[in-house]
């Protein structure tokens, strides 16, 4: 048997050249004993490898029990259905935790954690060095290595060129650590190995240090060579033919076997057996590691007493007048199942998090898995009623699965930060964390590295790019799509190019924070998995993703952002400034006809997720008259449903036109809710439960191969389990195939029925604020932009449809928000703010307006009072907001402009008798009406003025009254003149004031 401890994965980014998986599963054919994966002062990538090792081990107990039951699974699979695939191999390697640390005092050694004491140690190591680096380095020094280091053992590598006092730092730490290290003989490929090893032994005996065999990998086998060498070039921004003595010589560095080994190293052949001698006493499993939630609990309480206090307060407070029975049924059965699993903290946490929140006045609103739940209402985490659906709590936190619940917090946009930073304040930086996100290669940066380093010229690159979907869709027509585009498809460099860009995808590039996934723990974070610092100031991370972090069984709180959450806040406080109740999520009149009038017209722009035009073309085919009709609204139009072909059954059906019939009673009580079609990938995983006969692990299996947000799923290899499984319980083959292909949609995302029910919420409560306060909602949007499909300009032309009145900017009434204001008829105008005008600050804006007193008489007041630069100013007056003083457009610029040039000149104010110069006003021409409109969209993005399409109008229809002839079209010298006219001048065209003088 063999051991190989060295080995460098992709997650040394731009350098290894094989994936964690790859290892594992190569490792495992060549029956190695275990293997360690050490990235260069990292850990990112071991999880990777745990997982696979796992699913290799699951394989292999499978195969075991085939065997056991001569190789099938009741009877024999019907005509047509494949046979289940076999395990290829027997051999589980074991996985070693284990980095390469790299000080800057130039010693290379590879960290095995032993125990969990050696792992923790290890983890303290690698984040003090990257949190004293800006993202993505580490420094790591000799001084962070203490003197004990209890349960990590070191492997040292000998430098090709070793650099000045290279030996005497080593003896200082082989004096300190000499029971815990060892020196790693390994090859370079270079043809003199035999002299290198000879070397090695001698350096090794000179310290008294055993010697570890181990063929450093940079790839699990030789045929990834290229890449290797394309990783290499893309590193240092070469191309590949120019690499040099940075390419590798050969593709001989690469995981090798027990034989293999033994033949290169020949009379040190013992390396071998004392590289597996180390191994087996390396016991730590990563797997092992355990989470323990954070216990901030005060006065003395119990977690478990604590929650059901609040639980308790909660119940009374959503209901007054007393909970139904149902609902207090099920509060206590959540509770017990809860303690059970001592989730307690957990839901204490998010609680925590949420009540901070709504005591700073941030709106938020919580989804995902458990957030549907009594408790969570109770809690204040959701304001989504139990009794809306018929979810069941135990899908989410069970016994069963024995992993943690899934609970995502969406808070306003605008101010998300600082709950970020409350977490941090409130559990320290050392206890608490964002998750990473891996940025793998995907086709428009593997074409654009791959093809640089392969020397392909950027035009070359930029026709590639232009056929991006074309290559990756329509696999096998790439040389016709390369022909159409110009290229030779049989170039020899090309097809080399292509070839790596293939391999490419999916390979890491580097990583990168998580949109708002917190870790948070019990003791020290950075005991459990290494922490950096965030290209974000004030913002620290952990080097494992949401899909490592749930194979390892971590608490994620996933802290998110939402615009909508921002806007309805705006707008609930514009109600209570102007009208006086102050509404909440929870307490909007509920199912009011009105709102749902309004969306059977598919009149909702800029209403939360009903607002992209699918949406829209879909409302008045849906006609939604309850909540649960906006459940499903929300989650029919997503391309798990679509391309499940599952929308026109549903409509079909809802519309009677087509019967409502169940293959068999129990499918009945799953898909009943939907009429008879799946929509929600929870019926997804009840249909295979139910319909297929699978297990609580197969299903949970399932769960997690249907994709989310850019990433696609990998549903069909559980085609055979599924037709199988119903083809034994007595289902139509056809029936099977038409269920596995709707639950197949859902590899390319669909919705589960929790977060469906937490966004119908907001889709509601954005509707009845647009349905009876119209102007209320467009302010709210035009203040919380960026966000949603529409641009200021549909929302403000939305609202004035909606008999909205609407004012311009003005420099005597405006903020920097826009605001609502009396129209003097007893309603509300809306008066667009300072924001609107494009590139103008908050911070001038705010000089402006504290300036402003009773307010300004001209653009020089203005200087004069607010201290603005002549250059806003100018931006002011191209945004017209000085039309109220009496000042066009052209003329408030040509004041702005005289300050740019000078300002006032007191060479120029008087004349030799004292007296003061009047100038003659400067006869401007007026601007036409296209002139005026087309300066508002330079300016603002938007027009109070005509339409543009109406300056053309008499160009694209006959006159009214006058016959359809030809006639009456106009030549195109008239439409160039047309065109001319309404083209805008530019600043810069206008004469100077001081040119005259």
């Amino acid at each position: 048997m063999f051991a190989e401890l060295c080995i460098t994965s992709n997650f040394t980014f731009l350098t290894g050249a094989s994936h964690p998986e790859e290892y594992m599963e190569r490792a495992a054919l060549m029956g190695l004993s275990a293997i360690a994966v050490a990235d260069v002062n990292s850990v990112a990538g071991i999880v990777r490898a745990y997982s696979a090792a796992r699913e290799i081990a699951r394989q292999v107990a499978e195969l075991e029990r085939l065997e056991a039951e001569g190789g099938l699974i009741g009877p024999p699979a019907p005509p047509g259905v494949p046979a289940p695939p076999r395990a290829p191999v027997r051999n589980v390697p074991r996985l070693i935790p284990a980095a390469r640390l790299v000080f800057e005092e130039g010693v290379e050694m590879t960290a095995l954690a032993a125990s969990r004491a050696g792992w923790a140690l290890l983890c303290r190591m690698l984040s003090a060095g990257r949190l004293r680096s800006k993202k993505g380095d580490c420094r790591l020094l000799l001084s962070d290595l203490p003197e004990v280091v209890e349960g990590l053992t070191f492997i040292l590598h000998v430098p090709a060129a070793p650099e000045a006092g290279w030996r005497d730092r080593v003896a200082a730490l082989v004096q300190v650590h000499r029971a815990r290290m060892h020196l790693a003989l390994a090859p370079r490929y270079d043809g003199e190995d035999r002299q290198q090893f000879d070397l090695l032994a001698r350096l090794a005996e000179g310290f008294g240090l055993p010697t570890v065999a181990t063929a450093v990998p940079l790839m699990h086998h030789g045929r990834r060579r290229r890449m290797a060498d394309v990783l290499s070039a893309i590193r240092i921004g070469a191309r590949v033919d120019r690499l040099g003595r940075a390419a590798l010589a050969n593709g001989e560095q690469r995981l090798r076997s027990e034989v293999e080994m033994r033949r290169l190293l020949g009379p040190h052949e013992g390396a071998v057996d004392r590289a597996v001698a180390l191994a087996e006493r390396c016991g730590f499993d990563i797997g092992s590691l355990r989470y323990e939630y954070p216990s901030e609990i005060t006065g003395g309480e119990t977690a478990g007493g604590r929650l059901a206090r609040l639980a308790l307060e909660g119940l009374k407070w959503r209901y007054p007048q007393g909970a139904p029975e149902k609902v207090q049924a099920l509060l206590q059965h959540e509770l017990a199942l809860i303690g059970k699993l001592n989730y307690e903290p957990y839901f204490l946490t998010v609680r925590d998090i949420v009540a901070f929140a709504r005591s700073r006045g941030i709106l938020c609103q919580g989804r995902g898995s458990a957030a549907n739940s009594v408790v969570c209402y109770c809690l204040g985490v959701t304001s989504v009623s139990p009794e809306i659906g018929t979810m069941v709590f135990e899908r989410f936190v069970s016994e069963a699965r024995d992993e943690p619940p899934d609970i995502d917090v969406d808070f306003e946009h605008e101010r998300r930060e600082e709950v970020i930073q409350h977490i941090y304040e409130t559990y320290g930086r050392h206890r608490a964390g964002l998750c990473a996100t891996v940025i793998h290669y995907r086709g428009k940066r593997a074409i654009r590295e791959v093809g640089a380093a392969m020397g392909l010229s950027q035009d070359t690159i930029g026709a590639l790019s232009s056929q991006l979907w074309g290559f990756f869709s329509t696999k096998g027509l790439e040389a016709q799509r390369m022909r159409e585009i110009g290229l030779d498809p049989d170039d020899r460099r090309l097809q080399l190019t292509m070839e790596l860009i293939y391999e490419i995808i999916g390979f890491p590039r580097h990583l990168s924070q998580h949109v708002g996934g917190f870790i948070i723990t019990e003791g020290r974070l950075d005991e459990l998995v290494p922490v950096e610092n965030a290209a974000m100031e004030g913002r620290t991370v952990i080097c494992w993703d949401k899909d490592d972090i749930d194979a390892l069984g971590i608490l994620k709180v996933d802290v998110l952002s939402l615009g909508m959450l921002t806007c309805i806040r705006k707008a609930f406080d514009l109600i209570a400034t102007h009208h006086g109740p102050k509404h909440t999520l929870a307490t909007l009149p509920p199912e009011d006809p009105a709102v749902y009038d309004m969306l059977c017209r598919a009149d909702s722009v800029g209403v939360f997720q009903v607002e992209s035009r699918a949406q829209m073309n879909f409302l008045p085919r849906m006609r939604p008259r309850n909540f649960y009709d906006l459940v499903i609204e929300v989650a029919i139009i997503r391309p798990g449903p679509i391309q499940g072909d599952m929308v026109h059954p549903y409509i079909r059906r809802r519309n009677g036109e087509e019967r409502v019939e169940f293959p068999s009673d129990e499918l009945g009580e799953v898909l009943g809710k939907t009429l008879g079609v799946p929509l929600f990938q929870e019926q997804a995983m009840q249909i295979a439960i139910v319909g297929a006969g699978f297990t609580p692990e197969q299903a949970d299996r399932l769960r997690r191969s249907l994709a989310t947000f850019k990433k696609h799923g990998n549903v069909s290899e559980f085609r055979s389990l599924f037709l199988r499984g119903m083809a034994q319980k007595g289902y139509d083959s056809a029936f099977a195939e038409r269920c596995f292909s709707q639950i197949e949609g859902f590899g390319s995302y669909g919705f589960p029925e929790s977060h469906a029910a937490s966004f119908a919420l907001l889709v509601y409560a954005s509707a009845w604020l647009k349905c009876h306060h119209p102007g209320i909602f467009a302010c709210a949007l035009l203040n919380s932009q960026p966000m949603g499909f529409y641009a200021p300009s549909q929302i403000v032309r939305d609202a004035r449809e909606h008999g909205v009145p609407v004012r311009r900017v003005c420099v005597n009434h405006s903020y920097w928000n826009n605001v609502m204001e009396p129209d003097g008829r007893g309603g509300l105008a809306l008066r667009l703010g300072f924001r609107q005008i494009k590139g103008l600050s908050e911070d001038d804006a705010a000089w402006l307006t504290a300036a402003r007193g009773n307010g300004y008489r001209s653009v020089r007041d203005v200087w004069r009072r607010a201290g603005l630069q002549p250059s806003v100013l100018a931006r002011l007056a191209e945004a017209d907001v000085f039309a109220d003083l009496d000042l066009t457009r052209r003329a408030a610029l040509w004041e702005a402009k005289a300050l740019m040039k000078g300002g006032e000149l007191p060479l120029f104010s008087r004349d030799m008798d004292g007296e003061a110069i009047s100038e003659v006003a400067a006869n401007l021409p007026q601007m036409t009406e296209g002139e005026q409109v087309v300066e508002d969209y330079v300016a603002m993005r938007l027009t109070l003025r005509a339409h543009p399409v109406a300056l053309l109008r008499h160009i694209l229809t006959p006159e009214m009254g006058k016959p359809k002839v030809a006639t009456t079209q106009p030549t195109p010298a008239e439409v160039r003149s047309d065109l001319a006219r309404s083209r805008p001048r530019h600043p810069r065209d206008l004469p100077s004031p001081l040119d005259r003088r």
